[in-house]
């Protein structure tokens, strides 16, 4: 069955939390103190399953749960399927290992040459700050160290993470994530801003975040002050379904955008989620009407505990196809499979070339319709009257 949607509909207002005041449910402290992180506090609003209340006992083995009021309002309680649902309640296939599955799916340790830090590619780190998060997502590629459930006991170094940056000239991409960078207080992520624009080879700072997705009220004026003040800096954030594409997101969105922060998307291919074309069209398009660009598709990571969520990469290939052609170029995010070990982000497209030769490249389009581009040049005849000069060759200057 197609995904229909209400094109001009936002979600918007609080929900189960009516009777709070509204100035509570503006201010993102208020909604971290009020995250729902117990099997209990869940079933004061709905009826978890066996299989959602065996998740719950499981998570302080895994990764812990946490979901803010806000989007625990984007769950629809009566369905066990609903895909906002199944990103944030544990579910009992988190205690299922497969043979192919790794703690560190991506070889982030064996990359850090000090904590917290990850210097996997030549010219950029990636920068961990935090193992917090406003809410944890259950697919969640760090989940041996967020949440500090498995004992990682993880502490990042600010200072030693600044110093080496500075020792290594090569680095002029710098990405904060964590946990999430954005729960940080505006003293610390301006701090750590203002270190970084000091260093003069640091050309290119991005921040990784769900915050906006999970807590939109965290971008206050003040925050977005300092993003002001320090950028261009560039943020990807996290939205795998069009449900999370509240009027609140959309605002904290325009709010960045104004500040000068150029925002993407990236999101995971999720069984039961978004592995359905017409789900993620209808995501996309949301994505441009907030001012965000879709930027990557993941496959999802070889986590432990991850392959009830697991989605063949035909599946993700197919749903690329589905978006070529029938929708504007912007709108197609980068389908990739981040290398299990850490062999970095490799494409993963549609064929569409057939065959190159030393005359053409023969491809087809997203009809299925062949094409030839010839790669050779062969005048058929001067127009009559022109005259084609010929340069000595004594002009030509070599440089």
């Amino acid at each position: 069955m197609s995904y229909i949607e209400d094109r001009a509909t936002w979600f918007e207002g609080q929900g189960l939390w009516q009777h709070i005041p509204a100035s509570d449910w503006r201010d993102w402290t208020w909604q971290l103190k009020n995250r729902l992180t117990t099997a209990a506090q869940l079933e004061q609003f709905m009826t978890l399953t066996a299989e959602e209340k065996a998740g719950c006992a499981f998570a302080n083995q895994k990764l812990a749960v946490a979901i803010t009021p806000y989007f625990f309002n984007l769950i629809d309680r009566n369905d066990p399927n609903c895909p906002i649902r199944k990103q944030v309640i544990p579910r009992v296939g988190e205690m299922v290992i497969s043979a192919e599955e790794q703690l560190d799916s991506l070889g982030e340790d064996e990359h850090s040459p000090v904590p917290g830090l990850v210097h996997r590619y030549p010219d950029r780190v990636l920068f961990l700050v935090t193992d917090r998060c406003a809410a944890y997502c259950r697919y969640c590629t760090r989940s041996r160290l967020v949440s500090n459930a498995q004992d990682y006991n993880f502490h990042p170094e600010y200072e030693q993470a600044l110093r080496y940056i500075e020792a290594h000239p090569e680095v002029r991409d710098v990405l904060l994530s964590g946990g999430d960078p954005l729960l940080l207080s505006d003293k610390k992520l301006e701090h750590l801003l203002s270190r970084l624009r000091e260093i003069k080879h640091v050309e290119f700072i991005r921040i990784g975040s769900r915050i906006p997705v999970f807590l939109p009220q965290r971008i206050t004026p003040a925050l977005c002050e300092i993003f002001k003040k320090y950028g261009p800096i560039w943020m990807s954030i996290h939205v795998n379904h069009p449900k999370e594409c509240t009027a609140e997101l959309r605002e904290a969105c325009e709010r960045l955008s104004f500040a000068g922060v150029p925002l993407g998307n990236q999101s995971v291919l999720l069984a039961g989620v978004n592995d359905d074309a017409d789900v993620m069209k209808a995501l996309v398009h949301r994505l441009l009407r907030m001012r965000v660009r879709p930027y990557y598709l993941y496959q999802m990571d070889l986590i432990t505990g991850g392959s009830h969520f697991k989605v063949d990469v035909r599946k993700g290939i197919e749903i690329i196809r589905a978006l070529r052609g029938h929708t504007t170029g912007y709108a197609i995010p980068q389908f990739v499979i981040d290398a299990p070990g850490g062999g970095g982000k490799v494409p993963i497209n549609p064929d569409y070339l057939e065959q190159v030769t030393d005359d053409e490249v023969i491809f087809r389009n997203y009809e299925g319709q062949t094409f030839r581009y010839p790669l050779k040049s062969t005048p058929k005849k001067t127009p009559e009257g022109a005259t084609i000069p010929q340069t000595p060759i004594e002009s030509v200057v070599i440089y």
